[in-house]
């Protein structure tokens, strides 16, 4: 049996290294999917209504379990309680 050129066995060892990468990083996604939408994962529901201080206007929004925060266009971050939605603090940011 003739011996393969080296190149051959190079682009052999690529592509089965290419193989194994993306298998993994498929079930890596699946595992994420799995694990964000399982039973028991917190309830992060936007607000139904949020009323900001007169005169700003939200340009960011992000939130956790406790909390949430909007940046203002008035370089400020206001950030309100989740369970009774009252203004917990406020942050200026510097320019």
């Amino acid at each position: 049996m003739a011996r393969e050129p080296p190149q051959l066995r190079f682009l052999r060892r690529l592509v089965t290294t290419l193989t194994v990468t993306m298998i993994a990083g498929l079930v890596i996604i699946v595992g994420l999917f799995v694990i964000r939408f399982a039973p028991g994962a917190p309830d992060l529901a936007l607000p139904d209504s949020l009323k900001l201080p007169e005169g700003q206007h939200a340009i960011a929004f992000t939130q956790a379990p406790k909390w949430f925060a909007v940046v203002t266009d008035q370089d400020e971050i206001l950030i309100f309680d989740r369970a009774g939605g009252c203004l917990r603090q406020r942050i200026r940011i510097a320019p």
